[in-house]
């Protein structure tokens, strides 16, 4: 449909960006924090971009106030942050390390100082090792008691200050690239290990919503997906029914059990017909539906189109972490999906496809199934970006892709959609996990690159004064 004239953005709409504590909080073992899986497994030669790691990071724990005030500079309404775990109990359970609490807590007032809301994220992938160690992490049930306990120790701190809160960041990708690609930690690759883990996850997930809601009664709290709608490499039958494959088996799996409590119908029949299916125990799909969130939180950076792939056809690959452009391989499931190009988008130096129209697409498909309210909760561009003599840096690129994004948000929104916010990936440049420095998203430079820290200045990008216009006009300008 098309919109003689586009809605504006709802009034309380939260202009926002996101950060990860790993990615920039560096600091890795200071103030009683214990190590994360993360710690460990970038210390492992060949697991990182030449070896980067987050020990500093961009020094977010020491330099948060300086931090904030660029994003009061900026008229940031919301700044989406995580809590490392470890940071809050070095072991994953026990005594709550006072020191990690005061941190959170005097960034959180800092940020409410300057009338940024704080929107915190639970988990964003940095499990302590200790659980890792002793019981496997999301492989055992154990940890859905570990996990509520840990998120109930937040809410009970936190609950006065802050009313937005994610629950599981990105459990699907994080945990395919855990489980079935090894690429994450714990660097396994076995399906039905996989499923399991997801499983347990969702349990974890309900189990802190339900007591969220207990802890927390006025706020609003949902997991974060990343979300890659799905296209038909053609209008062949067959690849629209691999396409259907992929929207259930890598969407679908994911948001039904968030948001239904419980699983897709085709996709659980053929995971029970491959003995790759979850144990689902007695009082799983009551715990699911008790842990129905307030809002689904969308990591949106591209569509991905999808052929048909036979039996013993192309297998699972790992994506592009290097930055030369055209090196992702097809990737797929035997007998149920591949992925194929798509010939009308262009594609970023790691290959991913710019596709503004695909998060509308995504935000229509969401509220239609889920007749839930949404927040982006990330949305960004990496690309290598160049320091100029004059200590500028032109990223035109970048401003192209974030208006466009949000153009297509106008456009959801006049298509029906409740959005709650729009929180940019990334604040400042940070670690990009597997890629190493050099994959650039914020709207402020960070001075280092993956072996020296140099001075780890903070430098405003064209991009940050394009944003803060778009904040001070309410979205009626690009």
């Amino acid at each position: 449909m098309q919109h003689a004239k586009l809605k504006e953005f709802p009034e309380g709409f939260l202009w926002g960006a996101a950060s990860a504590a790993y990615q920039v909080e560096g600091a890795w073992d200071a103030d009683g924090k214990g190590p994360s899986v993360w710690d460990s497994f970038c210390k492992q030669p060949g697991a990182t971009f030449l070896g980067s790691n987050g020990d500093v990071a961009v020094d977010h724990y020491h330099r948060f106030r300086e931090d904030v005030a660029l994003m009061a500079e900026m008229g940031l309404k919301a700044y989406r942050f995580s809590v490392s775990w470890p940071r809050i109990y070095p072991t994953g359970r026990g005594t709550p390390n006072e020191a990690g609490l005061a941190f959170y807590e005097t960034l959180i007032d800092a940020l409410l100082e300057h009338h940024i809301a704080p929107v915190l994220t639970l988990y964003h992938w940095d499990l302590p090792q200790s659980l890792q160690d002793e019981y496997g992490g999301w492989e055992d049930r154990r940890i859905i008691a570990d996990f509520e306990n840990y998120c109930i120790t937040l809410f009970g701190r936190f609950a006065g200050k802050v009313k937005c809160w994610v629950s599981l960041n990105e459990q699907n990708y994080n945990l395919t690239n855990a489980y079935q690609l090894g690429t994450h930690p714990p660097a396994v690759q076995n399906r039905q290990r996989f499923f399991a883990a997801n499983h347990i996850a969702f349990l974890a997930n309900a189990q802190a919503i339900a007591a969220f809601r207990h802890y927390v009664p006025d706020g609003l709290i949902g997991p974060s997906f990343a979300y890659s709608p799905a296209y038909p490499a053609s209008c062949r039958p067959i690849d629209l029914l691999a396409c259907e494959n992929a929207e259930e088996f890598t969407n679908h799996w994911w948001l039904d059990t968030y948001c239904l409590g419980r699983y897709p119908q085709a996709a659980l029949a053929h995971l029970r017909e491959t003995g790759e299916a979850p144990e689902i125990l007695p009082g799983d799909l009551d715990l699911l539906r008790q842990g129905i969130p307030d809002f689904i939180g969308v990591n949106y950076y591209q569509s991905l189109t999808y052929a048909d792939n036979p039996p013993g056809g192309q297998t699972l690959q790992r994506i592009n972490t290097t930055g030369i452009k055209g090196s992702t391989p097809a990737s797929g499931i035997p007998g149920l999906y591949q992925t194929a190009p798509n010939p009308h988008l262009e594609t970023t130096n790691w290959d991913w496809n710019i596709d503004p129209t695909g998060l509308r697409i995504g935000l229509r498909r969401l509220a239609s199934r889920y007749g839930l309210p949404i927040m982006i909760t990330e949305n960004g561009l990496g690309e290598y970006d160049r320091l100029e003599a004059d200590d500028r840096i032109h990223d035109d690129y970048r401003i192209d892709y974030l208006k466009g994004h949000l153009i297509a948000c106008q456009q959801a929104i006049g298509d029906g959609v409740e959005l709650l916010g729009y929180c940019a990936w990334s604040f400042t440049d940070l670690l990009s996990w597997l890629n190493g420095y050099q994959k650039r998203y914020g709207f402020v430079y960070i001075d280092r690159d993956e072996h020296d820290a140099k001075d780890l200045r903070r430098i405003r990008k064209d991009s940050f004064y394009w944003y803060r216009t778009v904040i001070a006009n309410h979205g009626t300008e690009f």
